[in-house]
């Protein structure tokens, strides 16, 4: 199935440019099967400034392990939040149904004390 592309016009603004393509898609402008992968190797992520109260001997181990390492504890902590996560997501995707959909619902836990 060939389609003829459109022909881009020429904006004199970028308001006019912005306009344009509030109404039209790109996809009648651009041939997507010439499109090529970009590749962005120096881009860094995005990175927010948090707080988090921890205990004083849970940050003093966490400064004992990375002078260890000879890291900055910071670092040390982001590596570790990183590995928590990546092994979270693993078993979150291990308890996903045949049609990849979440089986489980938060259900609340259940103590001793109480019956349902």
């Amino acid at each position: 199935m060939s389609t003829q592309l459109k022909t881009r016009p020429v904006f004199r603004t970028e308001d006019e440019e912005r306009d344009f393509w509030a109404d039209h898609s790109p996809l009648d402008y651009f041939n997507t099967a010439a499109a090529k992968r970009a590749s962005f190797p120096n881009l860094r992520p995005t990175l927010r400034s948090i707080s988090i109260r921890l205990p004083s001997d849970m940050l003093d181990d966490l400064k004992v392990l990375a002078n260890k390492r000879d890291v900055p504890y910071q670092s040390l902590a982001k590596l570790y939040l990183a590995w928590g996560i990546k092994a979270e997501r693993r078993t979150s995707r291990t308890e996903l149904g045949p049609n990849n959909t979440a089986e489980r619902i938060a259900r609340p836990r259940r103590s001793g004390k109480h019956s349902p």
